[in-house]
């Protein structure tokens, strides 16, 4: 099985990319971040006329996440909502950024974290508060289902070699020590870096800003991940970050991450 992660960065805007890319790369599952859509616009037929199946859960302008399948999934959740109780999730379902179902034996969990936009600000008690829901959301999920992976962007990178420079890490949004440590507290519940397991090195990268031709210069983030349960990190077989659509012509300034099992 084959599941792969994109922030698309609206999924209208890269529909073209998106459909041309799963044709060629034929994945089990895509979990698309960022779709920026309210679900009655969402192209479900433009997925529907290559074999897919789409499931999604919107806003306009901001956010969203989708799944698209080759076959239909079971027990598709909707926001962090579906699983914990409304006490619990509070305002945090408000912005749409968690969707889940079931293929074959595996709950696949697509996320699209917070950015928190700078360090010290709301948007960053927001991030943070976000990451200690999914904690909880997460060890529910485990509870149910002994395979799981969880993916999608994260907005963090979790260690000094997942970004081209070492400058100003610990005072940047996405590499903050808060971050990552509150990052490693969600994965403790029995999460480990698909990547990880097959690629050690650093120089290996998710997202480009726009700016300052950084794909090109190749200054880039690791920022969009898989992270599996102990069971299925034993069966997973390779994970590859594909930078091909990252140099068409207006892409998303991320590109797609797949995991193999």
């Amino acid at each position: 099985m084959k599941v792969t992660t994109w922030n698309v960065n609206s999924v209208r805007t890269r529909l073209q990319h998106v459909t041309d890319w799963l044709q060629t790369n034929p994945v089990d599952v895509l979990c698309l971040q960022e779709t920026k859509v309210v679900d009655k616009d969402f192209p479900e037929q433009a997925f529907t006329d290559i074999g897919y199946h789409a499931y999604f859960y919107g806003q306009k302008s901001y956010n969203g996440v989708a799944l698209i399948s080759k076959e239909p999934l079971e027990e598709v959740q909707m926001g962090f909502g579906d699983v914990m109780n409304s006490e619990a999730v509070g305002n945090l379902d408000d912005q749409k950024r968690v969707i889940s179902g079931v293929i074959g034996d595996v709950r696949v969990v697509n996320l699209y974290v917070p950015n928190g936009s700078s360090i010290g600000s709301d948007k960053y008690e927001y991030k943070l508060s976000w990451l200690a829901l999914l904690k909880q959301y997460l060890t529910a999920q485990l509870s149910v289902h002994s395979k799981l992976n969880v993916c999608g962007d994260f907005n963090i990178a979790l260690e000094n070699k997942d970004i081209y420079t070492d400058k100003k890490r610990d005072k940047h949004i996405m590499s903050s020590p808060k971050e990552r440590e509150t990052l490693r507290d969600v994965l403790s519940v029995g999460l480990s870096d698909a990547f990880r397991k097959f690629t050690d090195e650093g120089g290996h990268f998710s997202w480009w800003d726009y700016r300052t031709n950084s794909f090109a210069r190749n200054t880039g983030w690791r920022i969009d991940h898989h992270y599996l349960s102990a069971e299925l990190y034993e069966q997973a077989t390779s994970c590859t970050i594909d930078t091909t659509p990252r140099g068409l012509e207006r892409p998303s300034d991320h590109t797609p991450v797949t995991v193999e099992y």
